[in-house]
Formats: structure tokens, sequence, C-alpha cells
């Protein structure tokens, strides 16, 4: 996310995003085995040619547009996310991994779903774009587990347990 709250440009763009060398990849996504995702995110990574190229993940894509007939190599939700993540979280396995998606986010933290949030801070103002928690959305209380300062990049690792709704 930039530093004044997008995780996406006002034309979808993403490429502000920095990478940086001492972020360990490998052990984030030893984590998860499981890949949620909005269509708009879906998309982006279909034409860049990066969707269904995660082994070892199931990849997760909530859409009332997308049909599951043309995408066999994920699973299309194309109705209540909230029930759809449930059904997830009751089965064994690694954690869920919410990987874009501002309005996903908002109807998940809406389903009371969304246990934890951790977002990397990237050091730019985007100035406009797609939010990260798109409006109106109650506010929720957050409670830090940890955090990280990757100096290189200037990007800040922030982890919060979801907390209480605010009215």
């Amino acid at each position: 996310m930039s530093l004044d709250g997008y995780i996406a440009g006002p034309k979808g763009e993403f490429d502000w995003i920095v990478h940086d060398p001492d972020i360990d990849f490998g052990a984030l996504f030893k984590q998860f085995d499981t890949l949620l995702m909005g269509r708009t995110t879906y998309e982006a990574m279909l034409a860049q040619g990066e969707a269904g190229h995660m082994p070892g993940m199931q990849i997760v894509v909530c859409s009332t547009s997308l049909r599951q007939e043309k995408h066999p190599g994920v699973t299309i939700v194309n109705a209540n996310a909230g029930d759809a993540v449930r059904a997830l979280k009751a089965k064994p396995g690694k954690d869920i991994w919410l990987f874009g998606g501002g309005v996903l986010f908002r109807s998940l933290l809406d389903a009371g779903v969304v246990d934890t949030v951790e977002v990397a801070v990237i050091p730019v103002l985007v100035g406009g774009g797609l939010q990260m928690l798109p409006s109106p959305a109650p506010g929720w209380t957050l409670e830090p587990t940890g955090h990280r300062i990757y100096p290189k990049s200037g990007i800040a690792l922030l982890e919060y347990r979801v907390g209480t709704r605010r009215s």
C-alpha cells in the first residue's frame, strides 16, 4: 500500500511498488496455501502471465462476472465471499492470503472473516487510485502484533490482529 492508502493507482497501475531484496518472499509464501483475490487483481495477473503460476497454492477469485468454466485453473466464487472464506477456514491447511482487492477486503471485514491485517507500506504518495479500504466502510480497531522496517527501500511492514468494529 502507498503511504497515502492506495493499493493501485488511478488506472490500476502498480509500477510504484518497489521491491526490497531483504524481504524473504519464500518464507512469506510458505505461510499460505490459499490465495484469495478479486477479479481486477486476477485479471492483472492474467495480463502479466502470472495467474495460475503459484505452485502449492489454491487460487480463489471472487467475482460476480467471471464464470468457472472459462477459468479452470482457479476456483471462482460468484456469491457471498464471506461464506466462501468461512468454508475455506474450516478446512485444514495453512493461512489464506487476501492478495489484492480493496472492495473484497471491505466485504470480508464486514463479514467478520478477516483475522489479521499485514500491510507493507511503500514510501510513495500515489495521490489517488484504488484505496486499501474503499469508502464507505465502518472503522475497526486493530491490535499491533508486529512490525519491521526495511532500510534499503524504506518499506514498513505492519502487522495487526483485527479487533472490534466501530460504529
